[in-house]
């Protein structure tokens, strides 16, 4: 028997959605959307998948907002890539004053691996 989408169960895992804000040493902003966000920021660090990031090199993870529905992430990502530059800083400055890399602790260099350049 097959249960409803939100009936859930005990094995289903949630499933979350990020809009994030990323910059680089210039201050440039890139707003996604992803439903990893270590994954992706790992991929943006690494100028893997996306040209605009690569480019830029976008690689510090600034501002990141969770939702349980991808209808409502889209929209969000949307509404702040609409929003001019000093609204988008605002927005980065009201939950990381002082635009600290969020995503830091995630990717801890092993002692083996050489440093990067």
């Amino acid at each position: 028997m097959r249960r409803a989408a939100d009936e859930g169960s005990m094995y289903s895992s949630a499933r979350f959605y990020y809009v994030y804000i990323m910059t680089n040493r210039s201050k440039t902003l890139y707003t996604g959307v992803t439903s990893a966000l270590e994954e992706r920021v790992f991929e943006h660090k690494q100028g893997i998948k996306g040209k605009f990031a690569a480019r830029y090199k976008i690689d510090r993870l600034v501002y990141f907002e969770r939702f349980g529905d991808i209808r409502a992430a889209i929209a969000r990502e949307k509404q702040i890539k609409g929003l001019l530059r000093i609204k988008k800083v605002a927005l980065i400055v009201s939950m990381n004053p002082k635009w600290k890399g969020l995503s830091q602790a995630w990717f801890v260099r092993h002692q083996s691996q050489p440093q990067r350049a």
